[in-house]
């Protein structure tokens, strides 16, 4: 060993390599925020944790101004988030795509990507619309109590109606699809979100990949639907309610249903001329 070369300390542990940092949704969303931005620091917590993990890196230009730029550490972490999500959509796409096929195959008309407006309860949870003939000035009578609902906009992965000429026999349902666990838990957090769809349906269900919850820990408003071996398993039915609309259905659904095209109905189970409009043969293994 050449004279010149410091020796180890003595007793020294080589320091241990830093774990792999755990991305979550806020990180993955500041890279992609770096990565399109002129990379001004923020100074917060998750530029330290992205600087220290190698994702980010400080750069420093001739006048001293410091910049932040993601590293090739970083470009690879946003493309396989990107491949994750695709494989997510691709995954949801699918079951949604059976589930609006089942919804036909029963006889109904399905949608797909509606957004609808719908009422929800306020934080009162007041519902009862105060009657229009009372005056404001008119401090004799009392009009209850006042309706604080709100209007909420709502996604549904499948909206269905049954094919009938009765507003009474509608029985419009909304199926939300999930295939992953972690957004399903995000969504079980919004009862509001769940509030919306009864308002506009008479059952909702949620329809889920293989395993991923359990149908117990679904709000008992709900039906639970599981994909298992390539079929619909129903494993709750969802609670029918009539809804309060003389039409069937809220005005607001009915003008965003006449905007939109329902999903078609595949060649091979057109109907003919005298042919029945009954059910042609199940997607699921039960009704769905």
């Amino acid at each position: 060993m050449s004279a010149d070369a410091p020796s180890p300390a003595p007793n020294s542990v080589p320091s241990p390599a830093p774990a792999p940092m755990r991305l979550t949704s806020a990180h993955r969303r500041r890279l992609r925020e770096v990565w399109r931005s002129a990379g001004w620091p923020a100074q917060d917590i998750l530029e330290a944790e992205l600087l220290a993990a190698g994702l980010l890196e400080r750069h420093h230009d001739s006048a001293g101004r410091c910049t932040i730029r993601v590293t090739d550490a970083g470009i690879q972490a946003l493309a396989d988030s990107a491949a994750r999500n695709r494989a997510a959509r691709s995954a949801h796409e699918a079951l949604v795509e059976q589930v609006a096929l089942a919804m036909i195959r029963e006889g109904r008309i399905a949608w797909r990507g509606l957004t609808l407006r719908a009422r929800v309860p306020g934080e009162s949870g007041g519902g009862t619309p105060v009657p229009m003939e009372l005056s404001a000035h008119d401090a004799s009578v009392d009009p209850g109590p006042v309706d604080d609902r709100t209007w909420q906009l709502a996604m549904p992965d499948v909206f269905s109606v049954r094919h009938t000429s009765v507003a009474a026999y509608l029985q419009p349902l909304v199926h939300e699809i999930k295939v992953s666990r972690a957004d399903l838990l995000a969504d079980l957090r919004q009862p509001t979100k769940r509030a919306a769809y009864l308002d506009m349906a008479g059952g909702l269900y949620y329809v889920l990949a293989e395993g991923i919850a359990r149908a117990e820990e679904i709000p008992a408003e709900c039906g639970v639907i599981e994909m298992r071996g390539g079929l619909l398993h129903t494993l709750r039915p969802a609670p029918m309610r009539p809804l309060s609309q003389e039409s069937g259905l809220p005005f607001a659904v009915w003008m965003a249903l006449a905007r939109a095209v329902p999903v078609p109905r595949p060649e091979s189970l057109q109907l003919r001329l005298g042919d029945s409009l009954e059910n042609t043969g199940p997607l699921t293994d039960d009704s769905v």
